[in-house]
């Protein structure tokens, strides 16, 4: 796939994963595991990058005598995850008439 594709689908894929709560890293890995495989050594980056751009905000707390680093989305994020479905539905339908209509012979 696509670098640059991929990168912005799993953009998106963590934005989704914040979209109704704060959340923290494992968790976030958790709760996208049956989306897409993600490690930690790629989430970390992507929050970092988004955080930069404006589309996350964290905070930290202590749970469990440790240290946690808690994601929340911004509203700029709520509008790049917006976008960013509309990007992805919109190749669907591209796809979807170049490959599925020449799989049943033209038509849909």
């Amino acid at each position: 796939m696509d670098t640059q594709l991929k990168k912005g689908i799993l953009d998106l894929c963590v934005l989704h994963a914040i979209e109704h709560g704060e959340s923290y890293g494992y968790k976030i890995i958790s709760d996208l595991q049956d989306i897409i495989e993600i490690s930690e050594s790629t989430l970390y980056p992507i929050l970092r990058r988004l955080e930069t751009g404006g589309f996350v905000t964290t905070r930290t707390a202590e749970y469990n005598g440790r240290l946690r680093r808690y994601y929340s989305i911004t509203e700029l994020g709520r509008v790049k995850l917006s976008d960013g479905c509309r990007d992805l539905q919109e190749i669907n339908t591209i796809y979807s008439k170049i490959f599925l209509s020449d799989a049943n012979g033209g038509k849909q």
